[in-house]
């Protein structure tokens, strides 16, 4: 399953990817996540992150890592535990002085879940939603 969301801001892509690229910033804009704390690394390829979210009323933590780290341009974590893979990407676009960026969340689920990832689209077509808000709210501070 996949979700996708553009947000512009008048933030310069320096600016956006510096707050992006240091993903304990997720407890600011991401409605879902209940805490993530660096575990370890620069932020970087291979740095580490543990999140902690809230999906439909239930806590579960994911162990994040950094994939890919093109500043100014290109971060992506994929995060995994027993029953999801999640892959994050934030491609960031410069619009002359100002910025685009278009976050991607894909989830596949493990075992079980595999059979009921349809019945969650609602739900996190919701989540998407509110993410989407609080990214483009989180950025307009910037």
């Amino acid at each position: 399953m996949k979700l996708q969301r553009t947000v512009e801001t008048n933030a310069t892509p320096e600016v956006v990817f510096a707050y992006l690229s240091d993903f304990t910033h997720t407890n600011e804009w991401d409605p879902g996540t209940v805490n993530t704390v660096l575990v370890s690394g620069n932020g970087g390829v291979g740095t580490t992150y543990r999140n902690t979210s809230k999906f439909m009323g239930r806590e579960t933590e994911l162990t994040y890592e950094v994939v890919e780290h093109q500043p100014n341009s290109l971060f992506a974590l994929r995060g995994e535990n027993s029953s999801v893979v999640a892959n994050d990407r934030m491609e960031i676009t410069a619009i002359g002085l100002a910025s685009k960026v278009t976050y991607t969340a894909d989830f596949e689920f493990k075992g079980l879940g595999r059979f009921i990832a349809p019945l969650l689209a609602p739900a996190l077509k919701k989540l998407g939603d509110e993410a989407e808000h609080g990214l483009r709210e989180a950025l307009a501070k910037l």
